[in-house]
């Protein structure tokens, strides 16, 4: 989901628990982004802690740890900004190569906050902060709940 054209969901979350996985780099962003996710579920009625890890490289693999422990989904917040070295894109297709290979796995929602960035300016217009154009963490939260709840209702049958 981005910017414009994303969808106006509204999810009863109630009964879910969701596990909020966030990086350390790039906190004002970061902590952004986790407010963000945390407000929206607070207000589907979610359980939901949060888990931090050193970077977006540490993510897929505590995600499938929070999934296999119960979770009924995670949300992953990350921040990745562009260098003059390769490392940018190595981080980048490995947290996302990982977690949609968690999701698929596990058969349980990884909603996906992590954000590549050339510069960190482009960081804080998606952090949701103020002045933000965008919340990519509320989008993230949002997307795993709405996640969670049909796969719920798909197995209740």
């Amino acid at each position: 989901m981005a910017g414009h054209g994303s969808p106006e969901l509204s999810v009863d979350g109630s009964g879910l628990t969701v596990v909020v996985v966030a990086g350390s780099w790039h906190d004002a962003i970061t902590d952004g982004l986790i407010a963000g996710a945390q407000r929206v579920l607070d207000a589907s009625g979610a359980h939901h802690t949060l888990v931090r890890v050193p970077g977006a490289f540490e993510l897929p693999v505590v995600a499938q740890a929070a999934l296999r422990n119960g979770a009924d989904a995670v949300v992953c917040l990350g921040v990745i900004i562009r260098g003059g070295t390769p490392h940018f894109d190595f981080v980048s297709n490995a947290a996302t190569d990982g977690l949609t290979r968690v999701a698929l796995d596990e058969g349980k929602p990884v909603g996906f906050g992590v954000l590549t960035l050339d510069d960190e300016q482009q960081g804080i217009d998606r952090a949701g902060l103020p002045g933000s154009r965008e919340d990519k963490g509320a989008e993230a939260a949002m997307a795993a709940v709405a996640s969670a709840a049909q796969l719920r209702n798909l197995r209740q049958g």
